[in-house]
């Protein structure tokens, strides 16, 4: 993988939340949804900056203690999984150089935590419900996004008559 390539979150395809260090994101044109633990949500909020590869690298270095060439990895595993299963794209932003900062890099310093494998699971037990939701059929006006209903020619002509 080509660390110095930038990515950005596949909107509006894909949205997302951050609970209590987990995300839970829905792929709305497959109607599946994944969770991402405590490492892909730090990953994934990373990449809400369109981070390169380099720079999410970096940020997880400085975060915890691990052996790099293990943690290099692992992390260059989760981005290609995320690519596969098109919760992200590459994105056109230049190559400047932006600190991103993890979720805990502003707190005291204390002992760094131990990296761990970053997980997403996939669940597609929902997909029928989510493919059904008109939720992700927003347009500019918002939701609902009402529909105007077809007059037929009887109703017309009576419109008509005044």
């Amino acid at each position: 993988m080509d660390i110095s390539v930038h990515f950005r979150i596949n909107t509006p395809r894909i949205i997302y939340e951050i609970i209590d260090e987990e995300a839970i994101v829905i792929d709305f044109d497959t109607g599946i949804y994944y969770s991402l633990d405590k490492v892909g949500s730090e990953i994934w909020s990373i990449i809400e900056k369109e981070a390169s590869a380099s720079q999410i690298i970096d940020a997880l270095l400085r975060r915890y203690s691990g052996e790099r060439i293990v943690m290099e990895k692992h992390i260059a595993q989760f981005i290609a999984r995320l690519k596969t299963e098109n919760l992200i794209v590459l994105s056109t932003r230049g190559p400047d150089e932006v600190r991103i900062q993890t979720q805990m890099e502003n707190a005291a310093k204390t002992e760094q935590p131990v990296f761990e494998t970053p997980i997403l699971s996939k669940y597609s037990d929902m997909q029928e419900l989510l493919l059904l939701d008109p939720i992700h059929e927003v347009d500019e006006a918002g939701w609902p996004a009402a529909k105007p209903e077809p007059i037929n020619e009887d109703e017309e002509s009576t419109l008509h008559r005044g």
